[in-house]
């Protein structure tokens, strides 16, 4: 743990995870063949002199360094737990997470939903590793600082290319740009110029009835064998509902399914899904449309995801059953 600025000026603190701002590569110039999660979060800061210009003092820790392809159920606990923990200091006015772009969606959905903070918690990343000729990270931190910082913040949010969004809406929709996030027809909660935040929306609140009840659980350290396991099937043109009955046969607690358009299904994929709830097991119909959300009709035989995408919707289910255990299959 490192700590920079006055000691009686509020804190913003700094929880590093890993992930391509913290990656090397042997030469600068490569950002395809780099290892994430090689740079330690104090080092990070350390680099980052304009940091030092906040008005807050600065506290790094690091709770992981992973490349956020490998995130898991522990690390998200841990995590939870030290945000928790930072939260309730009165000293601390914001926390930012430094995280991989491949999971943030998923970690900062998780934290909004089991933590619903009072305190801005804003994740950032980066798509080039920390070694390239040009990298992207060093701006973000700035710019999520800038964020956690700015009076009345509140909520989860992500911060990248200089755009806030919300946990609840924010996907990753591009493999390689600087700007790789967007928050789909929502629009993005605002953008950060020039070191302030210019605000377009109000700040994120609960994602009313998913995971709240799952908070004394993840504050227990419950282990990732402890989480129900929920997994994500898709619909596309001539699918059959092997993938489904192979699943409940391995014993899977909750099933989200991408559907196309308004979250359609074959019909032979529809009939093992039914098959599975009448077994007992939890299903909700998504989209994989990466825009606009599913409108439930009357007579619905599947509980639509509330507008969550299917990863987001997985995480969801999972606290919910987490949260309900009799809800759950006895698997």
């Amino acid at each position: 743990m490192q700590v920079s600025g006055e000691m009686n000026k509020k804190k913003i603190v700094i929880l590093g995870t890993g992930g391509t701002i913290a990656g090397t590569a042997a030469q600068a110039g490569d950002n395809l063949g780099y290892t994430a999660a090689q740079v330690g979060i104090g080092q990070l800061v350390a680099a980052l002199p304009a940091l030092g210009d906040s008005h807050h003092a600065l506290l790094s820790e690091q709770v992981a360094q992973v490349d956020s392809k490998d995130m898991d159920f522990d690390i998200w606990c841990r995590l939870a737990q030290r945000v928790a923990h930072w939260l309730a200091q009165d000293e601390v006015q914001g926390i930012v997470i430094t995280h991989g772009t491949d999971t943030l969606e998923e970690t900062a959905f998780f934290l909004q939903a089991v933590l619903d903070p009072a305190k801005p918690v804003v994740l950032t990343c980066a798509m080039r590793p920390a070694t390239a000729l040009a990298p992207d990270g060093p701006q973000n931190m700035l710019d999520a600082v800038a964020t956690a910082s700015h009076a009345g913040a509140r909520g989860v949010v992500v911060v990248c290319a200089g755009v806030v969004h919300s946990a609840v809406d924010v996907q990753k929709v591009h493999t390689y740009r600087l700007d790789a996030f967007s928050s789909g027809d929502a629009g993005a909660l605002g953008r950060v110029e020039e070191g302030r935040l210019r605000l377009f929306r109000n700040w994120p609140s609960a994602h009313v009835g998913h995971g709240l009840g799952a908070i004394e659980s993840i504050a227990s350290g419950a282990g990732a064998s402890a989480w129900p396991r929920v997994d994500i099937v898709l619909n596309y043109a001539g699918a059959d509902g092997r993938a489904v009955r192979a699943l409940v046969a391995d014993g899977v607690q909750g099933l989200v399914v991408a559907g196309t358009g308004n979250g359609t299904l074959h019909h032979a994929l529809e009939a093992a899904l039914l098959q599975a709830q009448a077994a007992g097991v939890r299903v909700v119909r998504a989209t994989r449309c990466l825009e606009g959300r599913v409108l439930p009709r009357a007579g619905d035989t599947l509980a639509d995801s509330l507008g969550l995408s299917p990863v987001k919707a997985r995480v969801a289910l999972m606290l919910d059953l987490l949260a309900s255990p009799g809800q759950a299959r006895d698997v």
